[in-house]
């Protein structure tokens, strides 16, 4: 199975973000489970692929040839592929992917995981998607889902739709359980 990864280009402030990132990495290597990413060398990006190549896993990187151009790339993953831009990154790593899981990061996270989650609404994808809600991080963005179901602007299906764990193992157990239905 190809799992893609959304997370962000910086590390964070508190060491348990890169501890989770390195943790999800020798799960999916010890599960068989391919890494898809966004390419990156740098911040949780980095440490997942790494953690994963470590476990000698395989890892698939797509990135910008901007960003490729700004020496973010990871040079030491399975396969990097590059796009032209930004939309084509989301778009191929949906096509690679068999599940999403969404960890920390910022508004390049935060936009993919809004656009895989519009997709599988809208019926684009029926991947399985999931949030790892390390250190609580993504508790003011559920509670503004659960303010959209309230207000009527979100289905509580769709909402419900998202797996959320604070535990990568569990979550990984929640999307392969998902895949095989």
């Amino acid at each position: 199975m190809n799992i893609c990864v959304f997370c962000g280009s910086a590390a964070g402030e508190s060491p348990h973000y890169a501890e989770v990132a390195r943790e999800l990495g020798k799960l999916l290597a010890a599960s068989d489970h391919s890494l898809v990413y966004g390419g990156g060398n740098i911040g949780l990006m980095g440490i997942l692929a790494d953690a994963v190549l470590e476990q000698g896993g395989e890892v698939i990187g797509v990135i910008p040839e901007f960003l490729l151009q700004r020496e973010v790339g990871h040079r030491g993953v399975s396969r990097l592929e590059v796009v032209n831009s930004m939309h084509m990154r989301k778009k191929r790593m949906a096509d690679l992917s068999d599940a999403f899981i969404a960890m920390p990061g910022g508004w390049g996270t935060l936009d993919e995981l809004a656009e895989i989650l519009t997709w599988r609404q809208l019926g684009l994808i029926n991947q399985p998607v999931g949030l790892l809600n390390t250190n609580n991080f993504f508790d003011p963005l559920l509670e503004q889902m659960r303010l959209m179901v309230d207000a009527g602007f979100l289905k509580a299906i769709h909402r419900n739709a998202l797996l959320v764990e604070s535990s990568a193992e569990i979550l990984l157990g929640q999307l392969e359980q998902a895949i095989t239905i």
